[in-house]
């Protein structure tokens, strides 16, 4: 299918709108009327403009307010169509959308609809123009598909046509299995969006909750798979109405979009790329750092019970390790990690991941149009296949069928020590970044990672809600939180505004015994975060626990939560330079990420940033 997104979807003047959705890779563009009217320029301007871009003008839209009105509206409605058709004309524009009418002063009936449609159908083609007609989901007497394509059956005329759109349809939990028995030539074009679940007033849904498939919760595979078996394979556009998207870069935006049509196609019609990425283990996390900075975190790590187990042989570049964890602390005074670091400070700069094939990972990756990076490969390293990701981030690629699964051995001189065994791999990694932000990065993940998401949940912070949602793959080995805030003082906004970006935020270690590792920290001098008595106090109250393990995770700072599938215990270190902080978790059949806790090591933590002070007397 050929793929277009509406000027309406993304923020800025129509010049920005159309060199983002250019360089996004669309084919057509739905221009919306206020563009239009906005711009200074005339309409055969703005149709040179779209044409010089490399892009194709799907539809006009929208045409309000026009079948089964009284007289005089009716008439008036008919010279309104022939004004736009004749600037259609101008702008180079071979169809309208027309939507259901919501005025008050309409009225009912199929056939009044349809009569109309075919004598608008009759003027268009005088234009030489197609008309979409489209039932609104509001729509005072024409709000489901179904109606709007018997006007178009009974109108039966050759330049009237279906448009089909899925938030008007799955909002009004339509199913579209009738979709299949209209004929594809009388479907003018089909409109693409998702949504999140909610509770509300449709109008209001529609006008600030759209989103990109992959974004939502709608069943979007039901109903491509429905358009598909009609035989359709004609323009697949975006309509988005999001605030956040308004706010947004619109090319990000319009990358956004382009990626989640191809992330859709693939899943209805497999094979057109490299299958989607089964993510096996984090195999390093890289940081970014000073040689200050680095002596200060290699001590952290080792209260940690990490060992400085390799130097690379011949970068700056350390390797800790303890169980399946592999951390790399790079100073190296140039390329991409020191460019972080004078960004960014102290920071994550890379995540390893290892997968099946990392060449079909990054082949894949590249297909949606995701940023590829390549450095020169000095001798005696290996080629790692990256792309960028979260904050400018790398995501690395690494297997066991290439040489890339002995990096240790290859890259790095062994120093002979040994670590503790009390942490064994890799929980989770929290990511931070804007409101903004949060469904682009989950788009990115799930169209490229055979991820699950879990539904979004929103944590008390003190100073303002943080929204978060986990993406994790099927077998539990690899899981990935993001946070925002829309609050200005939050943990999660402070990371931003003070770091310069979105990045890792905060990494999990898994243990089979916390309160091993929790002695072992404390004993080797680490200073864990302090959690107040009053929490361990309700814990006493909320769980049967027994009485000496409870007094000891209250003398370790241990938080806990249990349901129905189990039980989870985690501790937290104080934030290393004010940037990030590292967690140790205990899973016992627990499947979720402690969000019972979240406002309590939000609490903590806040105190340490903004500590009280004390009046003077």
């Amino acid at each position: 299918m050929k793929y277009a997104i509406a000027t309406v979807s993304l923020c800025g003047t129509l010049p920005e709108k159309l060199a983002a959705i250019a360089a996004a890779g669309f084919a057509g563009v739905e221009i919306f009327e206020a563009d239009v009217l906005a711009h200074e320029g005339t309409p055969a301007e703005i149709g040179r403009m779209v044409h010089d871009r490399g892009l194709e003008i799907v539809a006009f839209q929208p045409f309000r307010d026009f079948e089964g009105m009284p007289e005089p509206q009716r008439s008036r409605g008919f010279e309104r169509a022939r004004r736009k058709f004749a600037l259609m004309n101008e702008l180079g524009a071979g169809a309208v959308l027309v939507c259901s009418n919501v005025s008050p002063l309409s009225l009912g009936g199929i056939d009044r609809a349809a009569e109309d449609l075919r004598e608008l159908g009759g003027i268009a083609a005088g234009f030489g123009i197609d008309v979409g007609f489209e039932a609104l989901a509001w729509g005072r007497h024409v709000s489901d598909y179904r109606d709007a394509w018997e006007i178009v059956r009974r109108a039966d005329h050759p330049r009237v046509g279906l448009i089909l759109d899925s938030w008007h349809m799955l909002a009004r939990g339509l199913a579209p299995d009738a979709v299949r028995s209209i004929p594809a030539d009388r479907i003018t074009f089909v409109q693409l969006a998702d949504a999140p679940k909610m509770e509300m007033d449709l109008l209001q849904w529609s006008r600030h909750f759209r989103s990109f498939p992959g974004q939502g919760d709608l069943p979007l595979d039901a109903f491509m798979e429905a358009v598909i078996a009609t035989g359709y394979d004609g323009w697949l556009s975006h309509e988005i109405f999001n605030d956040r998207f308004r706010m947004a870069s619109p090319r990000r935006i319009a990358e956004d979009g382009a990626r989640s049509l191809i992330w859709l196609e693939d899943r209805l019609r497999p094979g057109r790329l490299p299958p989607r990425v089964v993510p096996e283990a984090v195999e390093w996390i890289e940081f970014a750092l000073s040689e200050e900075d680095a002596a200060d975190l290699g001590r952290l790590l080792t209260e940690l019970g990490f060992a400085l187990t390799g130097r690379h042989h011949s970068k700056q570049v350390t390797r800790y390790s303890q169980g399946a964890i592999n951390l790399v602390l790079n100073t190296e005074p140039e390329g991409l990690a020191h460019s972080q670091q004078i960004v960014h400070g102290a920071s994550v700069a890379a995540i390893g991941i290892r997968v099946g094939d990392a060449r079909a990972a990054h082949a894949r990756a590249e297909a949606l149009h995701m940023t590829a990076f390549r450095q020169r490969v000095d001798p005696g390293d290996l080629e790692i296949p990256a792309i960028r990701g979260v904050g400018g981030a790398l995501l690395c690629f690494t297997d066991a069928r290439s040489e890339r699964a002995r990096v240790w051995s290859i890259e790095f001189e062994p120093t002979g020590a040994a670590p503790s065994a009390v942490l064994t791999g890799i929980d989770h990694v929290a990511q931070s970044m804007s409101t903004g932000e949060m469904l682009s990065w989950r788009l990115f993940y799930l169209s490229l990672f055979d991820f699950e998401t879990t539904p979004l949940v929103e944590v008390v912070d003190p100073a303002g809600i943080v929204e978060s949602m986990a993406l994790q793959n099927p077998a539990r080995s690899l899981r990935i939180c993001l946070n925002a805030s829309a609050a200005g003082n939050t943990l999660n906004s402070r990371f931003l505004a003070e770091f310069f970006g979105a990045g890792v935020q905060h990494i999990a270690f898994a243990t089979d015994d916390i309160f091993a590792a929790a002695r072992k920290a404390r004993e080797a001098g680490l200073e864990m975060l302090a959690i107040p008595e009053n929490y361990h106090d309700d814990l006493e109250a909320r769980f049967a626990l027994d009485p000496a393990m409870l007094d000891e995770m209250r003398a370790l700072g241990i938080l806990y939560d249990e349901d129905e599938t189990g039980r989870y215990f985690q501790i937290y270190t104080r934030a290393f330079k004010d940037r990030f902080f590292f967690e140790i978790v205990q899973r016992e059949g627990y499947d979720g990420f402690g969000a019972a806790n979240a406002p309590i090591r939000l609490a903590a933590q806040a105190r340490l940033a903004c500590p009280p002070t004390i009046p003077r007397s």
